[in-house]
């Protein structure tokens, strides 16, 4: 992979014909892509929980049903127990990855600020993540596995989950409704 080629702060949106079900008509966040390979959180795949139990599980009080009854998102197969808020304005967090203009955090602090109401103006908080080895995801991409498309915070944040995979496809032009599920190689 060349430097110019990071899918870093890019979407990846599953193609229809993806029948994996942890990334089937998914949308991923993509934080890091480098050569040794790729992290990402699935940004409209909803769990059946809210955030008022992840708060409750981790003894941190809010009242404040906004707040307790927002979705949580499986982020991707890995590592399901571990918390990551994708977060704008970027703060100062105990563990804060920044990409771009937008924050990754995965520390309690910014958990306890937004069950006080005085955490990040936009969030979206997921358990789990997605990763590909060195050159894995260029092989996925290559099969037509995936589009790729800038990020959009609108799509991120403002958008009902279940309208974020054909917005983003959108991004690139693409009307997944047109696509074909068959795919070939010349």
């Amino acid at each position: 992979m060349s430097e110019n080629l990071s899918l870093t702060n890019q979407f990846l949106i599953a193609m229809p014909s993806l029948a994996d079900p942890d990334f089937s008509q998914s949308v991923t966040y993509i934080c890091e892509h480098s050569q040794e390979g790729a992290l990402g959180i699935v940004i409209n795949h909803p769990l059946d929980i809210q955030l008022g139990e992840v708060l409750q599980h981790m003894n941190i009080d809010t009242q404040t049903p906004t707040i307790l009854n927002r979705p949580i998102f499986l982020g991707g197969p890995l590592q399901r127990e571990r918390g990551f808020v994708i977060h704008t304005p970027i703060g100062s967090w105990d563990s804060v990855l920044k990409v771009s203009n937008v924050g990754i955090a995965s520390s309690r602090d910014i958990l306890e600020a937004i069950a006080r109401g005085n955490g990040p103006k936009h969030t979206l908080i997921a358990l789990g993540y997605a990763a590909w080895g060195p050159g894995q995801l260029e092989a996925e991409l290559a099969d037509n596995h995936w589009l790729n498309a800038p990020a959009n915070t609108s799509v991120l944040f403002d958008l009902p989950s279940e309208q974020r995979w054909h917005a983003a496809a959108a991004l690139t032009g693409v009307d997944l409704n047109r696509l074909s599920s068959d795919i070939g190689h010349a």
